[in-house]
């Protein structure tokens, strides 16, 4: 099932890298060149092709700042300098992993959040490789794409965000649908498939379309699948075992360390800890909790090694959901020499 999807998050460009990760290739590097971001256009200058056409024969050639300064067009030699720097930060680590955790340790230079999402995108299709488990994959999309989120009876269901809006502006129709809009026609609605039983084989066909519904309401396979990609991550970048279980609540009197999953979560795990009183407005925004545990203990912090950890997903009051992984990576109670 596997082999058909994400294939344009470009994991087969890469090369292995030590320890089980992914080195950066000149292909990799190509496929970005051919992002509309750097490809040249219709407005592009002499100089702006030359560099473009100079990098597609080697990714990896140095381009001085005197070069980029030959660019007619000073926005195109910015996202060319944002580009360059990437490239050159990549170049330096011995893998893309050593290179997310750097960037999201403020420790790389300033690239757009999308660069980050596009390492997590490649990341996961490697470490999700060979997996058959349709809801592992769709949980996945939730760590590097934005969510939409709809709460039905019994239900918590998550869009993604860029197909939601397409689908509101197109009624599905593409470009049809744009055009039907601007004559004053509204297209018919199109709703989205939830991911169940009966649909699941058809996942890896339609991946790229990032159009399936995932419902991780507590008990729901949804949710189950998000915590098991989760230790997969922590696995992954960390090398340690831990074990996931979603709860509906924390009843904890000795509750020690919690990881918000977002930056909503992170801010009402705060003040619920803190013993602030926190508004029910606020509660209902919060769409899972996990308790987390340590496999091996003796890897956590000596003051509250074997005690759990509390993890919380939440949305913002535009029912918008956006998950920061490196969160779990940078949050949890590792003893100093198992830090990352």
């Amino acid at each position: 099932m596997s082999g058909a999807i994400w294939a344009s998050a470009g994991r087969e460009l890469l090369d292995p890298a030590a320890g089980g990760g992914l080195a950066v290739t000149a292909s990799f590097l190509k496929a970005y060149l051919a992002r509309p971001e750097l490809a040249p256009v219709a407005e592009s200058c002499t100089a702006e092709r030359a560099l473009h056409a100079r990098l597609l024969a080697d990714p990896f050639a140095a381009v001085e700042d005197a070069a980029l300064a030959d660019l007619a067009d000073a926005d195109a030699a910015q996202n060319w300098r944002v580009w360059l720097g990437f490239r050159d930060f990549l170049a330096r680590r011995p893998s893309l992993e050593a290179a997310y955790l750097a960037l999201v340790k403020g420790e790389g230079p300033a690239v757009p959040a999308l660069f980050v999402d596009q390492l997590v995108h490649v990341i996961l299709r490697h470490l999700l490789d060979g997996e058959a488990d349709a809801y592992r994959w769709r949980a996945a999309e939730c760590l590097f794409r934005p969510q939409k989120v709809s709460i039905t009876e019994g239900g918590i269901l998550l869009a993604d965000e860029e197909t939601v809006e397409q689908a509101a502006a197109t009624g599905g129709f593409g470009g049809l649908g744009q055009l039907l809009r601007q004559a004053g026609t509204v297209p018919r609605s199109v709703e989205l498939d939830v991911l169940g039983e009966g649909n699941a084989a058809s996942y890896a066909g339609r991946s790229e379309r990032f159009d399936m519904v995932l419902d991780v309401a507590f008990t729901r396979p949804g949710s189950d699948a998000l915590a098991r990609v989760l230790e997969r991550w922590v696995a992954h970048f960390l090398s340690l075992a831990i074990r996931l279980q979603p709860v509906q609540t924390i009843r904890d009197e000795s509750w020690a360390w919690h990881v918000g999953l977002d930056v909503e979560a992170t801010g009402i795990l705060n003040a619920m800890w803190e013993g602030v009183e926190v508004p029910q407005a606020d509660l209902a925004r919060i769409l899972g909790l996990f308790r987390l545990e340590f496999l091996d203990p003796s890897a956590m912090l000596e003051r509250v090694a074997g005690r759990p950890v509390y993890l919380a997903m939440a949305m913002d009051c535009e029912k918008r959901l956006r998950l920061k992984p490196q969160n779990l990576l940078l949050g949890l109670p590792l003893r100093q020499d198992r830090a990352s």
